[in-house]
């Protein structure tokens, strides 16, 4: 629990919560990850990018729901991966990701943040056999994140277990979490950080935003409901 006593009362928990995908890094991680799983690890997999495009091409006309093409892609590039080859490709991956694509000024807020007492979350709808390597990597205590299902032997399979980290249930992810803790809402001080408007949800919910690098979208409700905009690549 991150509950702290001071002369007999509870202090505020402080928590820095962070998406990821550019967010804390410059570019979506997903397509990159698969990439690079197919290239170096199973080329032979290429033959299935046009299933691969035929799924983007019915989620762009509204017939797939974002959560079965991310498991179309997942069957595609992975299929089922025991937990040692998904560390494997996982460490090369970040190896050739991380310096280039984790942002700077992110690393330099995450620091600035654990510095002034906050804990660290990261919040992304990435899955967290890949994403854990970035919240290591930063200096994360926790990551909330989508999980791949797994079989009696542990090996992950290419459907999500439970539900995508996304949009509303990116909220509702972090008040479960937050719940696992013991930590009571009241109890907590919420910083946000995201670049994408289908985290307002989160925004609403936490005491402070941060609108990083915004897309059009988010930057017109930050500057509707006055919540600060940041750019970390400048």
């Amino acid at each position: 629990m991150f509950r702290r006593q001071s002369g007999g009362m509870t202090d505020p928990v402080k928590l820095a919560i962070y998406d990821l995908d550019r967010t804390i890094t410059r570019l979506p991680t997903w397509t990159p990850f698969l990439l690079h799983a197919v290239l170096r690890h199973a080329p032979w997999r290429l033959a299935f990018v046009p299933v691969v495009l035929g799924a983007v091409a019915l989620k762009g006309v509204g017939l797939i729901h974002r959560d079965r093409l991310k498991q179309v892609m997942h069957r595609a590039a992975l299929g089922t991966l025991t937990p040692a080859r998904a560390e494997r490709i996982a460490a090369g991956w970040l190896a050739r990701f991380g310096p280039a694509q984790i942002r700077a000024a992110a690393r330099a807020q995450i620091a600035a943040d654990a510095a002034a007492g906050y804990r660290i979350v990261i919040a992304t709808a990435a899955y967290g056999f890949y994403a854990q390597g970035i919240a290591d990597e930063v200096g994360a205590d926790a990551l909330i994140a989508t999980h791949a299902a797994t079989d009696a032997d542990g090996r992950l399979l290419p459907r999500i277990a439970g539900a995508n980290c996304y949009g509303p249930t990116k909220r509702a992810m972090i008040e479960a979490w937050l719940a696992d803790q013991g930590i009571a809402r009241a109890d907590a001080t919420v910083r946000f950080y995201s670049d994408h408007v289908s985290d307002v949800p989160t925004f609403d919910w936490a005491n402070e935003a941060v609108a990083v690098n915004p897309h059009a979208a988010l930057a017109r409700v930050a500057r509707a409901r006055g919540w600060r905009q940041v750019d970390w690549d400048g």
